[in-house]
């Protein structure tokens, strides 16, 4: 894994749990179309409705236990990152670096933040990435 990929997996992984949220909602949409159905009277028997609301409300529990491991993992993954950003000599690549990969900002978010042009930006994480990719090779050896 070279370090940009290293230094996006909380990107990544941030994207996901936002992806599982929306799902999560969906499904408590569902519940709650389903559970509104419980009050009209069957005219056949058999309990079809409370077996599907039992269904998502397992899905929604399901989910919900997922999603909050996987935000464990995104806080373990962020420190992880931090450590290895805070390695790096020069602050201003610190700040860019971690303004992209822990913060998620784009890079004219970044660029304005810092009062610098874009062209300056890229060439700063640039050399960030260098150094991360040798911190990061440095530390498989001491492993």
């Amino acid at each position: 894994m070279n370090a940009k990929e290293y230094l996006s997996r909380a990107l990544w992984l941030d994207q996901r749990i936002n992806n599982k949220l929306e799902q999560l909602e969906t499904l408590r949409t569902l519940a709650m179309k389903v559970g509104a159905n419980l009050t009209e009277e069957k005219v056949s028997g058999g309990n079809n409705t409370k077996s599907h609301m039992e269904s998502t409300i397992v899905k929604i529990v399901d989910l919900e236990k997922e999603i909050n491991e996987d935000i464990d993992r995104l806080v373990d993954i962020k420190a992880d990152i931090m450590e290895t950003i805070s390695r790096v000599d020069d602050p201003i690549s610190q700040i860019i670096l971690e303004m992209r990969y822990v913060n998620g900002k784009g890079w004219d978010e970044i660029a304005r933040g810092l009062k610098y042009n874009d062209r300056s930006v890229f060439k700063i994480h640039s050399r960030a990435l260098k150094e991360i990719a040798k911190i990061r090779k440095e530390g498989s050896k001491v492993q």
